[in-house]
């Protein structure tokens, strides 16, 4: 059996954007104040002013709003993005884990298009995309200055019509058409099984809308197998709905204790707890995590590691300690902005430096395998800053783009770990 280790992301998206770490409320908007912003709005007015009196060609004044308000998203951060009435329509559908596409997450790494990994038995993975190329066309247009947005849009589509995309990669002396017939892509956002010596495995891809009770389904198979400890896989999961993450961390921890809190400019803190009561408080455990592990992964492994409930193995995780809020506007379009940073229970924030495994385990490539370039949040322009660590330098580290389950060796620390644990619960019991 196969597993992909090729999700190196650095913004996840599979052909919408992902709510890593998203609230969704209520925002009042409020006009820029007069005084305050007269003279940079003036200077505004009269450039649109001269585009519409003088430009060669005439061009729609709604065109050119609306690339003003794209151009100043993207002097944000890397997660704030506009997003058209169709796009948040699709946003809304993805995080019910389908949506007709390609199947891949995209980014941008060093001002182009990049493959961040194809999603196994997709139409992408089938024809042959791999983590690391570069996406230079999309039926024939350049992606050179196109939005993530846009981008999506254009690679989405209904179930059985083609899309050729451009591709670079590297070794390559010439650019290859890939012609893909879309699909519907379902995501599976739990898998689980049990390994030798009652060990439960579970493996969460993403948090979605269903993915605690998904999750709940999954333990309570495992327990009536006769699970006796387990292992949670969060490598390579880019994230997803932070209620979800919630819901998750609070099937292991007792009620009231702190999962996460998130803090805005004014430095207003909201608390998330947990509630109920959870079967599996007790059962030893460990998380694995990788570069991959983003956003809502790092709350639950970030929650599990501070509260001592789980030994964490793995290498750094990708370190998104931003918090995005989806703000519907007038026309039915959309804001996914950056407004707050989220911090772990003991105030920790992971923005641009991640979470540190308990255990340090690399994976290396074996037999000449392929290897891809491992990417962070703090190799993304622009993004946040972390006002409590220093980022770590920029290295070239690199990872396996596959391995084989017999040469995973983080997952191989995992079970070792637990077997250890299971040997001084027994010489505790005889003391």
């Amino acid at each position: 059996m196969m597993f992909l280790k090729k999700k190196w992301l650095f913004i996840a998206i599979i052909f919408s954007i992902v709510l890593a770490g998203t609230v969704i409320g209520r925002w009042a908007v409020e006009t820029v104040n007069a005084q305050n912003g007269y003279e940079e709005l003036r200077a505004f007015t009269e450039v649109l002013t001269l585009i519409k009196k003088n430009y060669v060609e005439d061009v729609k004044t709604k065109d050119l709003v609306l690339g003003a308000i794209k151009g100043m998203i993207t002097s944000l951060d890397p997660h704030s993005v506009y997003m058209s009435p169709e796009a948040l329509k699709e946003l809304q559908v993805e995080t019910k884990g389908e949506f007709g596409g390609l199947g891949i997450h995209i980014g941008v790494k060093d001002s182009v298009l990049t493959v961040i990994a194809p999603i196994e038995d997709t139409p992408a993975f089938k024809a042959g995309i791999k983590a690391g190329d570069k996406i230079l066309k999309i039926s024939g247009e350049s992606t050179r200055n196109m939005s993530l947005t846009d981008a999506v849009s254009k690679m989405r589509g209904q179930k059985g019509t083609s899309i050729t995309l451009t591709i670079f990669r590297e070794g390559w002396k010439e650019t290859e058409d890939f012609t893909i017939v879309r699909d519907i892509i379902k995501i599976k956002s739990v898998k689980s099984k049990m390994l030798h010596d009652n060990i439960g495995y579970v493996k969460i891809t993403q948090f979605q809308e269903s993915t605690a009770s998904d999750l709940a389904s999954a333990l309570e198979k495992l327990k009536k197998e006769g699970m006796a400890s387990l292992i949670v896989d969060l490598r390579n999961d880019p994230g997803g709905l932070l209620n979800s993450a919630i819901e998750v961390t609070e099937q292991f921890l007792p009620p009231k204790k702190l999962v996460v809190y998130i803090k805005g400019r004014n430095g207003d803190k909201t608390e998330y707890f947990t509630e109920g009561e959870s079967p599996y408080t007790d059962i030893p455990m460990v998380v694995l995590v990788n570069q991959g592990s983003a956003s809502a992964s790092e709350i639950v492994a970030g929650a599990l590691k501070d509260w001592n409930r789980a030994v964490i193995v793995g290498i750094q995780t990708f370190g998104k300690g931003s918090v995005q809020s989806l703000i519907p506007l007038s026309d039915g379009s959309g804001l996914k902005l950056t407004t707050a940073k989220y911090y772990t229970p003991k105030g920790t924030s992971i923005q641009g430096v991640g979470i540190t495994p308990d255990i340090v385990v690399k994976l290396e490539a074996k037999n000449g395998k392929e290897q891809h370039r491992v990417v962070r949040e703090k190799d993304l322009e622009g993004h946040l800053k972390n006002e409590q660590q220093k980022e770590s330098p920029e290295e070239k580290e690199m990872a396996p783009m596959e391995v084989e389950e017999k040469d995973d060796t983080q997952l191989q620390r995992a079970i070792d770990t637990l077997k250890t644990w299971k040997v001084f619960e027994k010489m505790k019991k005889a003391a």
